[in-house]
Parts: structure tokens; sequence; C-alpha cells
């Protein structure tokens, strides 16, 4: 288990130092009698990405635009805090990692010329479809 006071290992190149994640500490909640009354088992796990170091600049520029300025992510589904810290610390790795992915642009398809063809075709016989039901002129 990572210990707290680790940087948040993102990818290969991309560590969050431990300073710039905040944790607080609250009671679960739900189910659970007086274990889940008196114990701070969840934690919330944040970070300021407009402060934060291990970034450069285009990859906060990035995530902010994509996640904004903070990023919070809950964990309590464990009874252990120290279980739910680093199901914390894995959620929000796994949510800048996932920002991070560079999207590429999607290129339009161009339709081919047999579709090209069919549709044209189509539009054809359904207009004369619709000629076939007019009254027809009157032949002076």
């Amino acid at each position: 288990m990572p210990d707290p006071t680790d940087d948040l290992v993102v990818d290969q190149r991309i560590r969050i130092p431990a300073a710039d994640l905040s944790e607080r500490f609250t009671t679960s909640g739900g189910p659970g009698g007086q274990h889940a009354n008196r114990s701070s088992t969840k934690v919330e796990l944040s970070v300021d990405l407009t402060s934060c170091g291990g970034l450069s600049a285009v990859e906060r520029q990035r995530l902010i635009a994509r996640l904004g300025p903070r990023i919070v992510v809950h964990a309590a589904e464990e009874r252990s805090q120290t279980r739910n810290r680093s199901l914390a610390r894995r959620r929000l790795a796994a949510v800048l990692r996932n920002a991070l992915v560079v999207r590429r642009n999607r290129r339009p398809t161009t339709p081919t010329a047999a579709s090209v063809d069919r549709r044209i075709s189509a539009k054809r016989r359904r207009s004369a479809v619709k000629d076939g039901r007019r009254r027809p002129a009157p032949d002076d």
C-alpha cells in the first residue's frame, strides 16, 4: 500500500507531489453501527491543478480544460481508512491519466461514389412516384 506521504504516481513521467494533495477524513455514513458512526474512514482526496507541481504547462492546461481547476475524489467503500486512502489515490491517478490522453480529431468520411449514386437514384424514384400523383397538365 502506498504511503500517504508519497507522491502520487500518475504514469511514468508524471508525479503529483504529496504536498499538493489534500486529504480529508469523515465518517462514511450508512449502515454499520458504532464503527461507522465513530470512525472517520471516508477519504476525500483533492488536488488544485492551478498550483500543482509535477505537470508541464501543456498538461496542466489540458487537465484544467477537461476537469476544471480542482479535482475531488471520494472513497468510502472499505471499512479501513488506509484502504480507502489507497483507493482514493488510485482513483485520482486514473482520472488524471484518462484526462491526459490526447484524443485524435475525427476526420469525416467522404461518401463513396456508389453510395452517392444510390442516394440520387432513390431521390429520382421518389420524385417519379410523387410526379405520378399530380393532375395531368391540360394539353392546349
